[in-house]
């Protein structure tokens, strides 16, 4: 099915909008006012959707982006304050709207408002090394928090069930013109107040053959025992993304697949496979207006990442959409998007709030940045 999915969006693809493409699964593209050392931007994101069902206290489900069913409302808004000198760097992003609510939940306090707080120093003289620490933005697959410079509007399933920030330490440094390499230190799997003793690891290899294609390989390994998930053991977990972009034509693709080990006894231990594959094709008709479309598969048979709103079982969809994409100026964006959801299982609910195989998702957003 991924050899499928590949040859299609290969197919969709042939010439780049960018001079050179940029990696939309971190939240490092805002240009933002520079002022002496200092650079300010902001961003805000805002959207209606309607899925013509209520359910879960008005909320999509499964999802934390743009979540919020039949109601006009901010997903993310947040203001960026950057300070970069030769050896030394700083970043705070103070973050508010649904997005917020829903995926800093288990967050205490004013944590629950830090899309990323970070300080940097650099290790070398004559060499690209740094080390940042706190709260950092994520690499884990081809979409991030940041909407504008996505394909389309919403997120894929992908993105939502990995973490969109990481508390820890990381040093980065250049391979080379073309490689990026990334060590991280963490608390745990999306988690800036740590679950229990233990601490994780992450990679990430970024390489750029050329200016067109951009292909990324992350992975994880933590303890994720918990007091709500007491069973959980070592997580084992890696993705692998390409991202291109040439004139007309822009395209992404997204495989992971995770593995949670769970102990039922202090002898017997099982292993939890989750996994899922994406595909997002863009044709850009003008530089203000482009349609975008996504097929992806999410499974989760052990409903580690996802509990279904029905008592059905494993957790397996398919879904699609298309999305049209009006830039208004250099820092608006309008956006139209319609996605449908289709699964053997009833994971969803009809129009009645009645068990169904299927969900329809309408949404219309405004995203300004500065």
């Amino acid at each position: 099915m991924f050899k499928h999915i590949i040859i299609i969006v290969f197919l969709m693809v042939s010439n780049q909008l960018f001079a050179q493409v940029t990696n939309t699964g971190l939240m490092d593209t805002e240009a933002g006012t520079t002022v002496n050392k200092l650079t300010i931007g902001g961003y805000v994101d805002m959207y209606y959707g309607n899925t013509f069902s209520n359910t879960n206290g008005n909320n999509v489900p499964y999802f934390v982006n743009m979540a919020r069913n039949n109601e006009l409302t901010l997903n993310l808004a947040y203001l960026d304050l950057r300070y970069s000198s030769k050896n030394f760097r700083a970043r705070v992003v103070p973050g508010f709207g649904t997005y917020m609510n829903a995926n800093y939940a288990a967050e205490p306090g004013t944590l629950r408002n830090i899309v990323e707080g970070s300080a940097g120093i650099k290790l070398s003289r004559t060499k690209e090394i740094w080390l940042d620490a706190g709260v950092l933005g994520s690499p884990y697959t081809n979409e991030s928090a940041i909407s504008k410079d996505h394909l389309m509007y919403t997120r894929s399933f992908a993105p939502e069930y990995v973490p969109y920030y990481l508390s820890g330490v990381k040093l980065s440094f250049l391979i080379s013109k073309k490689v990026n390499a990334y060590l991280y230190l963490l608390n745990g799997w999306q988690q800036i107040q740590d679950n229990n003793s233990g601490k994780s690891i992450g990679t990430q290899i970024e390489f750029r053959p050329d200016d067109n294609n951009l292909i990324n390989w992350n992975t994880y390994i933590g303890d994720e025992r918990s007091i709500t998930s007491p069973d959980f053991r070592t997580r084992y977990f890696t993705d692998l993304y390409w991202i291109y972009n040439k004139n007309k034509f822009s395209a992404t693709a997204c495989v992971y697949v995770g593995n949670q080990v769970k102990s039922g006894s202090p002898t017997v231990q099982s292993s939890n496979i989750w996994w899922q594959g994406n595909a997002i094709g863009r044709y850009s008709f003008t530089e203000r207006f482009s349609v975008s479309a996504r097929v992806e598969y999410f499974n989760d048979e052990n409903n580690i990442q996802i509990t279904p709103v029905n008592p059905v079982g494993a957790f397996k969809t398919f879904s699609g959409g298309v999305c049209l994409n009006i830039k208004v100026n250099e820092n608006a964006m309008f956006r139209f998007e319609g996605r449908q959801f289709i699964s053997n299982s009833k994971l969803y609910l009809d129009n009645n709030n009645n068990p169904s195989n299927n969900m329809t998702w309408l949404i219309s957003n405004m995203t300004v940045w500065f």
